[in-house]
């Protein structure tokens, strides 16, 4: 779940999304220069991985993953950098040992994550579904139930926890007829193969900008929406929000479109348990009530709802985005 519903063209800002080796080569297709060469390269490498991570069994995926992220956690140090400061200021009650320990369990979550998204490169037709089902398990569906039955659409705030895109597919997989807000990738065989993925799961996407018109058409007709409002977001789209104390451009959207639809708003978070298995977890709808009249005060609600999910799993949050940029001083 990624990106803002929007009317008119924004600029885009770089995509810092993704973990690990997928990550880091989404972000290459900025410079020009490298572009050609490595594009068809990490093609086949994408290609050759998603077959050779068809045939994996769970655990021993998850045991790859872990010694993958302590590779990562050794030589990244720029984003290892970013991390350590976002955990300071979040989490400034840990002792800075405690702290670092959090971030190298954090690292070893994202060598997992990598293998996990590599699963849309397979070759084989209905894996990634099947992989869905075989690893993810959804709790709380009869809370969507009871909002769904509103008739007036489900929004589904969440963040960048566990794998936030096999939340999307095993919603999906569950009949949720989900829309989800995000931005169109490059190169555009990358584009198409992710769009294809969550194709096969039953997930929508609509894509920056120009999204405003989709997504209100979606809730009137009783669909569900899902927004990360966990990364940084500049204006218009985004506003100053409190977020672990500190006030920081936020996506702001969520309660315009819920006061404007009557829509639901529902809380979605993931953990991945010890056993490799992957559970979301979906709150009751959220009781914004008179709040929705304040626009500051619902983001400000519904960012500590984000915060709470932070806290209740650090080790497998996104701690290497830029999420403190632009502060007000």
């Amino acid at each position: 779940m990624a990106g803002s519903p929007t009317g008119s063209p924004q600029p885009a800002p770089p995509y810092e999304g993704g973990a690990g080796s997928v990550g880091v080569a989404i972000r290459i297709w900025h410079n020009p220069i490298v572009n050609p060469l490595l594009s068809g390269l990490l093609r086949a490498i994408l290609f050759c991985a998603g077959t050779t991570v068809s045939f994996l069994p769970r655990p021993a995926e998850v045991s790859l993953g872990r010694l993958l992220g302590r590779l990562l956690y050794a030589l990244d140090w720029k984003r290892k950098r970013i991390g350590r400061e976002n955990m300071a200021r979040c989490l400034p009650e840990l002792p800075a040992t405690e702290r670092e320990r959090l971030l190298a369990e954090n690292y070893r979550h994202y060598g997992i994550l990598a293998l996990e998204l590599i699963h849309y490169f397979s070759p084989f037709p209905g894996h990634y579904p099947a992989y869905v089902r075989r690893v993810v398990v959804l709790e709380g569906y009869e809370h969507w139930r009871k909002a769904n039955a509103r008739g007036k659409g489900v929004i589904f705030i969440s963040g960048h926890f566990a794998n936030w895109e096999l939340m999307v597919a095993v919603g999906g997989l569950h009949g949720i007829p989900l829309t989800l807000v995000t931005r169109h990738l490059k190169p555009e065989w990358l584009h198409l193969q992710i769009e294809a993925g969550r194709l096969s799961i039953g997930c929508r996407c609509v894509y920056q900008p120009r999204t405003l018109p989709t997504i209100l058409k979606a809730l009137r007709q009783g669909e569900s929406l899902g927004i990360a409002m966990d990364q940084y977001m500049p204006p218009p789209m985004g506003s100053p929000t409190p977020f672990f104390g500190t006030r920081v451009d936020t996506l702001a959207a969520v309660g315009p479109l819920a006061a404007r639809t009557g829509a639901a708003v529902l809380s979605a978070t993931q953990r991945r348990e010890p056993d490799g298995r992957v559970r979301v977890i979906l709150s009751p709808a959220l009781d914004l009530g008179p709040l929705l009249k304040d626009p500051a005060a619902t983001n400000a609600r519904l960012v500590r709802e984000i915060e709470n999910m932070i806290r209740a799993n650090p080790s497998q949050w996104l701690w290497i985005h830029r999420r403190f940029k632009n502060l007000e001083h």
